[in-house]
């Protein structure tokens, strides 16, 4: 049976082909990376702009569910500003007190859709939200995750529904003599952690 480590040196391997792949789609599909930047190629801009819906199209074939649903969704956007405000601030104030790495938010909230040209002004406005709003739980979930280390580094009996990036080091539930054995070492330990928030073990 392969051991944890060997599991999760498998996943890292996966993860290089997965980015491997999605390079090689950038260059079947006009555009590529110039840094941080998305760079569309004029031809595949050309032919996007011909695969754009006109908004007021776009706006008559909207369906009545989603004009009485849009208040509800974008109605959430106040909370997970106060929410994104507070994980920030309270990061800054209390991971130096723990010795603990800032985690780099701007890795987590991508907003790269607006580039697409075959999305009109309404779309993209949609799809902001949608980054925004996903992007900011998963750096809120890191900013916890460094904090369950911290302080509750120990595996539910239970396994969860998604696992995040922290989660493989901490004790097995039950382990009592690791747990007082190793747990001032373990919660100080974020030597592999990245900015990014991606804490699997690299290959030596």
């Amino acid at each position: 049976m392969a051991s944890l480590r060997e599991i999760l040196l498998r996943i890292r391997a996966l993860e290089e082909e997965w980015a491997q792949e999605l390079q090689r789609l950038r260059e079947t599909r006009g555009y590529h990376l110039d840094g941080l930047k998305v760079r569309i190629e004029a031809a595949t801009r050309r032919a996007h702009r011909l695969k754009r819906k006109g908004l007021l199209r776009y706006l008559l074939e909207i369906r009545l569910s989603a004009l009485v649903t849009a208040p509800v969704i974008w109605g959430a956007l106040l909370p997970a500003l106060l929410i994104d405000g507070y994980v920030y601030l309270y990061q800054w104030i209390c991971f130096p007190a723990y010795g603990i790495p800032r985690v780099k938010r701007s890795d987590f909230l991508i907003m790269d859709r607006r580039h697409l040209p075959y999305l009109n002004g309404l779309e993209k406005m949609n799809c902001f939200y949608c980054s925004y709003f996903n992007g900011m739980i998963a750096y809120v979930q890191e900013v916890a995750a460094r904090t369950e280390q911290h302080w509750c580094p120990i595996k539910h009996a239970r396994r969860p529904r998604t696992l995040h990036s922290r989660y493989h080091r901490f004790f097995d539930y039950g382990d009592a003599e690791a747990f007082r054995a190793q747990y001032e070492a373990l919660r100080r330990d974020f030597s592999d952690s990245s900015p990014s928030g991606s804490d699997l073990p690299q290959k030596q």
